[in-house]
């Protein structure tokens, strides 16, 4: 089974979150955070900061990772493991822009959008806006639906 390693970047910051509603492809209209696969030969921070760039414009200064969840779930037909790894970032330079992918928008975080969201994103970024460090593993179906999964959450990476 082909494994393919992607990233999640949420900016929290003065009490908000900042999501981007995805504008085309997989997950279209819905809000998540900013990132992508990981392209050859890059470490798995640099495609954070290549994505988070080329999605909306900006560059995260004062990140950590947050998170590691892996997905049993079908790409293109195909079952695959995404192992996807969560950062969030408190700082960043640059200006936010809408790109032809992603749209961003901040949120309090207690308005957070779940009910446009992915559903499996209520089980974990609870976690992280609590400043948890979340593990999990979530099995999906040929249509997305969630079919189990196991999320800990621990208050460092060790």
């Amino acid at each position: 089974m082909k494994t393919i390693d992607t990233t999640l970047l949420l900016v929290i910051k003065n009490g908000k979150i900042l999501l981007a509603q995805k504008k085309r492809g997989f997950g279209q209209g819905k809000f998540n955070g900013v990132g992508g696969k990981a392209e050859i030969g890059e470490t798995i921070e640099e495609t954070m900061l290549r994505e988070t760039k080329e999605e909306i414009g900006i560059v995260p200064t004062v990140f950590k990772k947050q998170g590691e969840i892996l997905f049993d779930e079908y790409m293109k037909g195909e079952r695959s493991f995404v192992n996807m790894t969560i950062y969030v970032a408190s700082e960043f330079e640059g200006e936010l822009i809408e790109s032809d992918e992603m749209k961003p928008q901040w949120f309090d975080l207690d308005k957070v959008p779940f009910e446009n969201m992915f559903p499996d994103d209520k089980l974990w970024l609870p976690h992280i806006l609590n400043g948890k460090f979340v593990r999990g593993n979530l099995v999906l179906d040929e249509n997305f639906k969630l079919m189990s999964y196991s999320i800990s959450t621990s208050t460092n990476v060790n």
